[in-house]
């Protein structure tokens, strides 16, 4: 049996098989221990959870060596496996352990509890720690489990641009590309994109089914915990169908994700309850247990009058009325204290939304839907697009949008489009969702915020 890696243990489906199987192993130092004559190495190779390596005096000829080695020094150990009756599964019975290279004594990851903001401060090394490496694994599932769901389904991958001349959300948030010495590449003004979702309506009008998923770029000067200036959404788009669909396509996509990582990562999901959140996994498999709740914005904006006069709830944000953008301590309390359960928003004010949104029959509200999930707010923002070429123009105006950079996506109308409905999923958000984690700075290998591009 051939053994290269810890991934190799844990899918081994026939376990007893493994009992004083001789292997050798290339893997880090995590923790180091001895009583003198035995000693406790718990290492990692980065495949799998960590395991323990028994090294004993009358056995390892370096003993003393092995004694001295430091956090992440990189060793390559040779022993049998020894099954073990508890959690841990494993642990190794070294018979010899080479040291392959040192790590500084000043290696600022020791064994004790860090702090995120000064984790953050040395990226280039947090995915050694233990939950930090758990929730990069999470991530790593929950972006194939999110291709898997669409090719299921039979959706086209699409690769939208990430340099565009088009403002997508229409508020002007764009970070501008020019040339070293400050010129227009293209010759006319180009943006970072802050969404594939036009491209993907164009897509979509070929394919039926089409789904974009990509980094992302957003130049707000916003320092709360749901928002960073480089971030991947997940933007699929279908046409010939209505926002119902697209709610349940997006409930579908979180439920099949939320599955996945229950089925796949219960180590990882262990590591990031002790830490962040002790009621995450039974959280998660709630979500699965009903459909999520509807409510209308006007409605939703009636229920917190309501209980902020009848209640008494005391929010920051006290001026409740119909046109307002909810803010997160809204969303957060339908999701949370209402409902208890993810929760669609759905028909929110023309005002208050982008240009490409039906407008309904009330001439007030547009076919929107946002999915609010607990502890984080919004996580989904969707709607039904706009078919009429007429209300599309009449709302570029209203938003002092220029037609003009948008008309090749406008004549998209003019060539057999019926309908179409897609959502955009913030990616770090549903890995918020996923892990405890309550800064979305805290879920992307490099975090890109205001002020900080230091790696």
């Amino acid at each position: 049996m051939k053994i290269e890696t810890f991934k190799d243990l844990e899918s081994t489906y026939e376990k007893t098989a493994l009992e004083n199987e001789l292997i050798t192993i290339q893997c880090w130092v995590r923790n180091n221990r001895s009583s003198g004559k035995i000693g406790f190495l718990n290492v990692t190779d980065g495949t799998a959870r960590n395991i323990q390596v028994v090294y004993k005096k009358d056995i390892i000829n370096n003993f003393n060596e092995v004694n001295r080695f430091t956090v992440w020094t990189a060793i390559e150990v040779t022993g049998n496996i020894i099954l073990k009756e508890n959690e841990d599964k494993y642990e190794i019975n070294a018979t010899n352990i080479k040291l392959l290279a040192t790590s500084d004594s000043d290696f600022p990851l020791q064994n004790k509890e860090h702090s995120f903001e000064f984790l953050r401060d040395i990226s280039q090394l947090r995915p050694k720690s233990n939950l930090f490496n758990a929730v990069m694994r999470i991530r790593s599932e929950a972006s194939f489990a999110v291709h898997a769901f669409y090719h299921h389904f039979n959706f086209i991958y699409l690769n939208s641009p990430e340099i565009t001349e088009n403002d997508g959300e229409g508020a002007g948030e764009n970070f501008v590309v020019k040339t070293k010495d400050n010129k227009n590449f293209f010759g006319e003004e180009a943006y970072l994109t802050v969404t594939g979702q036009l491209h993907a309506e164009a897509y979509a009008q070929a394919f039926k089914n089409v789904y974009t998923f990509g980094p992302t770029f957003r130049a707000e000067n916003s320092h709360t915990n749901r928002h960073i200036a480089e971030f991947w959404m997940i933007e699929p788009e279908m046409a010939f169908n209505d926002q119902r669909y697209g709610m349940g396509v997006a409930e579908a996509q979180l439920k099949f994700v939320i599955k996945w990582i229950l089925d796949h990562c219960q180590y990882e999901l262990k590591i990031c309850a002790k830490k962040n959140d002790e009621n995450l996994i039974n959280k998660l498999k709630k979500y699965l247990t009903k459909s999520f709740p509807i409510i209308d914005y006007k409605d939703a904006v009636d229920l917190l009058k309501k209980h902020q006069e009848e209640k008494q709830v005391i929010f920051e944000n006290k001026d409740l009325y119909f046109g307002m953008d909810l803010a997160s301590e809204h969303e957060k309390y339908i999701c949370e204290k209402v409902y208890d359960m993810p929760t669609f928003i759905i028909n929110y004010p023309k005002e208050i939304k982008a240009f490409y949104m039906k407008l309904n029959n009330d001439d007030k509200t547009v076919a929107a839907f946002d999915c609010l999930v607990p502890g984080i707010g919004e996580v989904v923002g969707g709607s039904e697009r706009e078919a009429n070429i007429e209300k599309i123009l009449i709302r570029c105006k209203e938003l002092k949008i220029n037609p003009e950079k948008l008309q090749w996506y406008i004549d998209l109308r003019k060539y057999g489009y019926y309908k179409s409905v897609g959502f955009g999923i913030g990616f770090e958000r549903m890995i918020m969702m996923l892990t405890g984690i309550e800064n979305i700075r805290d879920v992307i290998p490099f975090p890109r915020f205001p002020g900080s591009i230091k790696f």
